[in-house]
């Protein structure tokens, strides 16, 4: 009772009101999800990378191989330097930008490989989710991937440009004119996909101008020593040719890649070739060899990286 006599009821089973509680079972799933989707990704592109080297290989890269094996083994050399030229190049960069290990060249080489077989830029996809497994070395790696892959492309499109302003006026003579405006134009975009990163670079890069001037230097350094890589492979199998003329045919090896208008550039590529080597066979042989042989050692690569993945994981749930 109180004071006045009242008599106050007593709620013995009165409950507390009831919070809001969230259903962790039903959450854990997705947070795995969020936390697992990178390696998901990169074993998803794995999959991708081994079909589509198998299409290819089994395609037209095994006759290409089988038809002219060079004997000199300088040859492996050069072409072991030309197929790391790339991976090594990105690593340099990330090694400076990220500080990692070398285990991460091991990614980008899976990085080059998806970008060959599989999707233009998928590497690019590959080598993020990659580094989003490795947070606790890098914390916020989206600007960094991009901001290198587009530097990439614009100092891959400058050498194009430069190769063909010393080329164009001294072989313009070997091009129908049909063949010619279509390098004409196909100068023009290349230029042109190049400048809006130019113009809007405050907006579009994320890494401070220094470094950007220097992953670019880095880029160009990789184009043009792959170039010289792949001229000396050349020359190594067929040493009839000089070293000079296979610089050349490298160059315009380069600037066939690049051009985007052009329909069947492995069919330019191997027609400027001839008209500036002669050797018919022998030149469309060595190419398709060369070709077949880096299809042949992304397929051992991969099946080595998948086949080390597979033992670790057992090794893991053992």
């Amino acid at each position: 009772m109180d004071g006045l006599g009242t008599k106050i009821p007593i709620l013995d089973n009165v409950q507390a009101p009831l919070v809001a509680v969230p259903d962790i079972a039903g959450l854990e799933p997705m947070e795995t999800l969020k936390r697992r989707w990178p390696m998901v990704f990169g074993a998803v592109i794995t999959i991708a990378m081994i079909i589509g080297l198998g299409r290819e290989l089994l395609g037209s890269g095994l006759v290409g191989l089988s038809r002219a094996v060079p004997h000199n083994p300088l040859f492996y050399i050069a072409f072991a330097l030309l197929y790391m030229s790339s991976p090594a190049g990105d690593y340099i960069i990330f090694r400076r930008l990220w500080g990692i290990p070398l285990s991460g060249l091991v990614a980008l080489l899976n990085k080059r490989i998806a970008n060959d077989v599989v999707l233009g830029y998928s590497g690019e996809a590959y080598f993020y989710a990659w580094a989003r497994q490795n947070a606790k070395m890098v914390a916020a790696p989206f600007g960094a991937v991009k901001d290198v892959s587009i530097l990439s492309a614009i100092a891959g499109n400058m050498i194009t440009l430069a190769m063909i302003a010393v080329a164009l006026p001294l072989g313009a003579n070997m091009l129908t004119p049909t063949q010619l405006h279509t390098v004409e134009t196909s100068t023009v975009l290349t230029f042109a996909m190049s400048l809006p990163f130019l113009i809007f670079s405050k907006r579009v890069f994320s890494l401070p101008r220094a470094k950007l001037w220097w992953i670019f230097a880095v880029h160009c350094a990789r184009v043009i020593s792959g170039s010289v890589f792949i001229a000396f492979a050349w020359h190594f199998a067929l040493p009839t040719v000089s070293i000079g003329m296979w610089l050349i045919l490298a160059a315009a090896r380069l600037l066939v890649s690049r051009l985007p208008l052009v329909p069947n550039k492995d069919l330019l590529f191997a027609n400027i070739a001839i008209i500036l080597i002669g050797q018919d066979a022998a030149l469309s042989e060595l190419i398709a060899m060369t070709a077949a042989l880096v299809l042949l050692v992304h397929v051992v690569w991969i099946g080595s990286f998948s086949l080390y993945g597979l033992l670790r994981t057992k090794n893991d749930v053992s």
